[in-house]
């Protein structure tokens, strides 16, 4: 059997010789040194450490850059002063090496094994024409998305209080932590007209809990906002300010068309796509927004886009806190549900472009979109869940009949039945009906075959505002052929 030619060895690289014979053109091509690429010739630069030496750590803290050990004897180092030289925080100077190599060359003080490792990865991965792994994949997405500025939204309601911290992702953002809290700030403002002692302090050690977190996300861009009860309260002012003084969050009391606003921009991405309008309704703790968006000329525009279809809006001096309040919230009968349901149908007379709503829903592609605890309540109810879960109540759909359905079923509970259902609780039982009257309201105005449930609003609306105005998902991301020369 005959051998197979075996490799020969010239100027450092490994060459096979020619079966005609070794003094040929071709042959004398394939024994000509190939010049280095370059990555080699940056991972050469690079090299700190002899591969038979043990590193010394340097007492200066910048690590210098050593002679390459390399099979070419010919080639000529370069000179220290042209040697990249990295400080302590990974910057390089007096080179082009990048972060990735500087991170490698502090790795290198005094771990020979480490720096061995690290240049060899660096050799033979993706800087060398080798397809990195599965995990050096993983660790670099981990690494880019740490070095992706956390944003973060506060809502301070009239009965709750809510922090959302998030991250910006290719479409949309990523949560990374949350908090929500019943406060009930708003408790006896319908008759004081005034934020009293227990309530504030309840929102401050719930504020509390937030500033902590935010600053242990490190959060770099954020909004806190605060709603109708520090707006209706005559010593909101005084709140806000002690809320600075105390915790060092400074509140923003917004308009009720900044929250309606908000209130679209976060559940935008819920809206059917084939839908010429929607009726938005977000219901409160002291207030309740009603916006319409007409999308009979929305051109394809989806997502935050569609807040620039808001074509009229009204807020409603009625929340579930207030008219529980009035009209008494544990033991409903069906007059205290009537009264409830005429108390909020009477604001609804004054929006502006009422029969015009009226209709465009007779054309059969208008849905309703809400946005508050009472339709979640509704829906989780509706399907039977054992615990409360996100992922089954936010973007379902609800038909006409349901709705009215779970509607008369939540009137027959009994306060002690609903506070024992999990989707309830003992802090929405007395609430939740007066919740389900001002949708019955709106309901009777305006009827729509469809109603989605968004388990979302002024908080992802805030984060949707301030990244939209960061730009984060317009900037540009070098393609996999960035820095590369065409070849000719």
């Amino acid at each position: 059997m005959t051998e197979a030619p075996q490799p020969a060895t010239a100027g450092g690289l490994s060459v096979h010789a020619a079966p005609g014979g070794s003094g040929t053109r071709q042959s004398r091509k394939k024994r000509r040194r190939r010049r280095p690429n370059r990555a080699e010739r940056r991972a050469e630069q690079f090299s700190e450490i002899p591969e038979n030496s043990q590193a010394q750590p340097s007492s200066a803290g910048p690590c210098k850059a050593a002679p390459a050990h390399s099979g070419n004897s010919n080639r000529k180092s370069l000179p220290d002063s042209a040697r990249p030289r990295v400080v302590d925080d990974g910057h390089v100077i007096n080179g082009h090496a990048s972060k990735e190599m500087a991170a490698e060359c502090a790795e290198y003080r005094g771990n020979e094994e480490s720096a061995a490792i690290s240049k060899s990865r660096y050799l033979n991965g993706r800087n060398s024409g080798h397809s990195p792994t599965s995990a050096e994949k993983g660790r670099e997405a981990e690494d880019a998305r740490r070095q992706t500025p956390l944003y973060a939204a506060l809502d301070l309601g009239t009965n709750n209080c809510r922090l959302l911290v998030a991250r910006p992702e290719t479409r949309g953002f990523r949560v990374v932590d949350a908090f929500s809290k019943i406060v009930r700030l708003g408790e006896g403002l319908g008759h004081t007209r005034r934020l009293s002692n227990e309530a504030m302090d309840r929102a401050v050690e719930a504020l509390d809990c937030c500033r902590d977190k935010l600053i242990q996300r490190g959060v770099e861009r954020f909004r806190l906002i605060a709603t109708e009860a520090c707006r209706a309260a005559e010593n909101g002012e005084r709140f806000i300010d002690r809320v600075r003084d105390q915790t060092g969050l400074s509140l923003e009391i917004v308009s009720r068309e900044t929250e309606a606003r908000l209130a679209v921009a976060g559940c935008a991405s819920l809206v059917d796509p084939e839908a010429d309008g929607v009726v938005l309704f977000d219901i409160g703790g002291g207030s309740s927004e009603i916006v319409w968006l007409d999308l009979r000329n929305r051109c394809g525009a989806r997502g935050y886009a569609l807040t620039k279809f808001i074509r009229a809006w009204i807020s409603l001096p009625v929340g579930v806190v207030n008219l529980a309040e009035r009209h008494g919230g544990r033991n409903v009968t069906v007059d205290v549900f009537e009264a409830m349901v005429g108390d909020a149908a009477a604001h609804l007379e004054s929006f502006a472009l009422g029969e015009q709503l009226t209709e465009a829903i007779c054309s059969g592609k208008v849905h309703m979109l809400g946005t508050s605890g009472t339709v979640t309540t509704l829906a989780g109810v509706h399907f039977g869940l054992k615990r409360y879960d996100r992922r089954r109540v936010d973007g379902a759909w609800l038909d006409h009949e349901d709705v009215s359905a779970m509607i008369d079923r939540l009137r027959s509970m009994p306060y002690e039945e609903r506070v024992k259902n999990p989707c309830i609780g003992a802090d929405r039982a007395d609430l939740v009906l007066a919740g389900c009257a001002i949708l019955e309201a709106i309901r009777r105005r305006w009827t729509c075959q469809r109603l989605r449930v968004a388990d979302r609003g002024l908080r992802e609306g805030i984060l949707m505002e301030l990244m939209s105005a960061d730009d984060v998902w317009r900037r540009s991301r070098p393609g996999k052929w960035h820095g590369r020369r065409r070849q000719r």
